[in-house]
C-alpha cells in the first residue's frame, strides 16, 4: 500500500465551474476516497417563506438557481396549486412545458460547453455556448428575461406566445437541431473524449438504484427512471420515452445528455403542433391550507418540493430536494479508484449544480 495523502479540492478550481468542495484521499495518483463538504455558499433562501407571502414567494423560488429557474418557479406552483386544489387552463399547461424543454436544452448544451472546455476544446466551448444563446434569445423574445424570467404563477402563466413567435421557435428548433449533429459528432467520436470517458467513473444499474441516483446520472446506467413519464403539465400529450443507456461510465452520461437535447426538440415541436386556444391564467382567491409533495424532472435529474401551508397568507415551510443534493453518493462512489487527473471530468458528469443544493 502507498502513502496516503488527503488534498481539498475545490471550491475554486479552474476546470470547474461550480464551488464544490471535496477532500481527496489519495493513495500515490488514485483516489482511494472522497468526502464532501456542503454548504459553502449557503443562501437561506428556504428560511425566506417567514417575510414573503405564498405569491411573492414564486420569484423566491425561480432565484434558487439561474439555469433551471424556471422550473424551481414551476414545481412551487405547482405544489402549492395543488394544495389549493386549482387546475390551470390547458394552454398554460403547453407554454409551462415549452418552457421547461427550452431550459432543459438551454442547461444540457451549456453543460456540453463546460465539459469541452475541461477538456481543452475551447472553440468546442464556444460553439456549445453560440448555440445556447439561440435559446435564451426565444427566453428573452417570450418572457423578457435571460437568467430569471418570472411568467410562471400559482393559476398558470402571466405570458402567452402568440402564433408567430410559436412558428419562430419551430424553425430555431430546426435550425438547432443540424447545428448540434456536428457538435455532437466532435463528443461522440473524437478520440481524446472517448479515452477521457469510456470505462472512467462506471456505476452499475444496481449501485445507481441503491444510492438514490437520479436524471441523465441514473438513466445513463440503465434506469428508466423520469418523472416526466407522470403526466404533469403538458406530458400526458405527448410521445415519448426516457432515454437510457447500459454502459453507466461518463461516455454514456454524456450520450444520454445530447439525446435528451434532441428529445427536448420534438417535445417543443410537438407541443406548438398541439397547443390549444384560451386563457393562460385563473385567479385564485384565499389561502393555501395543506401541504404537497411535487415531483419534477429538472435538467439534472427529480426535484422535490415540499410545501406546507396553514391557512394564512405565509407558508410554514417549503423545502426543496435538488438533483445535484440526491447525486452526490453516487458521484462519490465514481470517484473511488479513479486517476486524481479525472476527478473534474467526473464531478462534471453529475452537472453540478451548487446554487441549487445550497439554498
Amino acid at each position: 500500500m502507498g502513502e496516503r495523502t488527503v488534498i481539498p479540492f475545490g471550491p475554486q478550481h479552474p476546470v470547474l465551474p461550480e464551488p464544490i468542495h471535496l477532500d481527496l484521499v489519495l493513495e500515490d495518483e488514485v483516489v482511494i476516497e472522497a468526502i464532501p463538504q456542503i454548504g459553502y455558499v449557503h443562501r437561506g433562501l428556504e428560511k425566506l417563506v417567514e417575510k414573503k407571502d405564498f405569491k411573492q414567494y414564486t420569484y423566491v423560488a425561480e432565484r434558487i438557481c439561474g439555469i433551471c429557474s424556471f422550473m424551481h418557479g414551476m414545481g412551487y406552483c405547482m405544489s402549492v396549486e395543488s394544495i389549493m386544489d386549482v387546475e390551470i387552463p390547458a394552454r398554460a399547461k403547453f407554454l409551462r412545458t415549452i418552457w421547461a424543454e427550452l431550459s432543459r436544452m438551454h442547461s444540457h448544451i451549456l453543460w456540453l460547453g463546460l465539459t469541452a472546455d475541461a477538456f481543452g476544446f475551447d472553440s468546442l466551448f464556444m460553439h456549445s455556448w453560440r448555440l445556447r444563446e439561440q435559446i435564451l434569445d426565444i427566453f428573452e423574445q417570450t418572457t423578457g428575461g435571460r437568467v430569471i424570467f418570472s411568467v410562471c404563477d400559482i393559476g398558470g402563466v402571466r405570458k402567452d406566445i402568440d402564433e408567430e413567435t410559436l412558428k419562430m421557435i419551430v424553425n430555431v428548433m430546426n435550425s438547432i437541431e443540424k447545428e448540434l449533429k456536428g457538435l455532437a459528432d466532435v463528443f461522440l467520436n473524437d478520440s481524446t473524449v472517448k479515452s477521457r470517458t469510456i470505462g472512467v467513473g462506471v456505476l452499475s444499474k444496481q449501485q445507481a438504484f441503491d444510492l438514490g441516483a437520479i436524471g441523465p446520472m441514473t438513466r445513463a446506467s440503465g434506469n428508466a427512471i423520469d418523472m416526466r413519464t407522470e403526466g404533469y403539465a403538458a406530458y400526458d400529450k405527448l410521445k415519448f420515452e426516457p432515454i437510457i443507456a447500459t454502459e453507466g461510465d461518463s461516455y454514456a452520461r454524456m450520450v444520454v445528455r445530447i439525446k435528451e437535447i434532441y428529445q427536448s426538440i420534438d417535445l417543443i415541436k410537438q407541443c406548438i403542433s398541439i397547443i390549444p386556444e384560451g386563457e393562460i391564467f385563473v385567479k385564485i382567491k384565499g389561502n393555501p391550507n395543506g401541504e404537497y409533495f411535487t415531483r419534477l424532472e429538472q435538467p439534472r435529474g427529480e426535484v422535490i418540493y415540499y410545501v406546507k401551508a396553514n391557512g394564512t397568507s405565509f407558508l410554514d415551510r417549503v423545502r426543496v430536494r435538488t438533483p445535484t443534493f440526491a447525486n452526490i453518493p453516487a458521484l462519490l462512489e465514481t470517484l473511488k479508484g479513479c486517476a486524481l487527473a479525472d476527478v473534474p471530468i467526473l464531478i462534471l458528469t453529475i452537472d453540478p449544480c451548487i446554487s441549487c443544493t445550497e439554498r
